[in-house]
């Protein structure tokens, strides 16, 4: 990536943190960089290009550098670690940009630190012995859990509101939630979403191997 291509992506992902990605358009980038809008247009070809480059920004900082936290330097890290790590580093790019996963979500990985990061996850499952017909699914079903689970923890959608549980559980109609009724008591308990996070990410290694185990059968 170009200097000048660096910087004005740079200014984009700035804009958003401040304004919200809404207020990101090729106009307000041309102030912030001190260009024209049409000075812009050598770099990035238009609002879609301007959207992808920041895609790819934000998933550069997903790619590994020196390897993977707790694994010694003289060994690779296993198809475990390079999964978690991703993403790890995924939700930890949703929180410094909290506006970042909806972008994630609604555009396709087509610059090339985005194929990278997608690269990371089909070696990781061909290693893992998944069948190379299966990998594009599980890639999908991977990335769609790690960005929406950002997202929904971005977004506030994870939070219990400004009710208390005795409040929230007296909004609900009597009888007719039996689910809820049965579990109501974990519902009220403090939620760890790190924790949370971490046991999901366990249980999609499970499922890896899974599908691993039956693509030898």
């Amino acid at each position: 990536m170009s200097g000048r291509r660096e910087e004005i992506l740079d200014a984009a992902l700035a804009i958003a943190d401040e304004r919200g990605l809404e207020a990101v358009s090729m106009r307000a980038l041309a102030e912030r960089v001190g260009v024209t809008p049409m000075a812009l247009y050598r770099h990035v070809k238009d609002k879609a290009a301007l959207l992808d480059g920041m895609v790819g920004r934000l998933l550069s900082a997903l790619l590994p550098t020196d390897g993977v936290d707790g694994v010694d330097a003289g060994e690779g890290p296993t198809w475990e670690q390079r999964l978690d790590a991703l993403a790890r580093a995924c939700r930890a790019v949703t929180q410094r940009h909290p506006w970042a996963a909806h972008l994630l979500f609604s555009r396709p990985a087509v610059t090339p630190d985005a194929v990278r990061a997608v690269d990371i996850i089909y070696l990781a499952l061909i290693e893992a012995g998944v069948p190379e017909r299966e990998v594009p699914r599980l890639e999908r079903l991977i990335s769609t859990f790690v960005i929406g689970w950002a997202a929904s923890e971005a977004s506030g959608r994870f939070s219990p509101g400004a009710l208390d549980p005795r409040g929230r559980r007296g909004q609900l109609p009597d009888g007719e939630l039996p689910g809820h009724s049965r579990v109501g008591r974990w519902l009220d308990l403090p939620v760890d979403l790190t924790a949370e996070f971490e046991a999901d990410l366990a249980d999609i290694r499970r499922m890896v191997s899974a599908a691993a185990a039956r693509g030898g059968e």
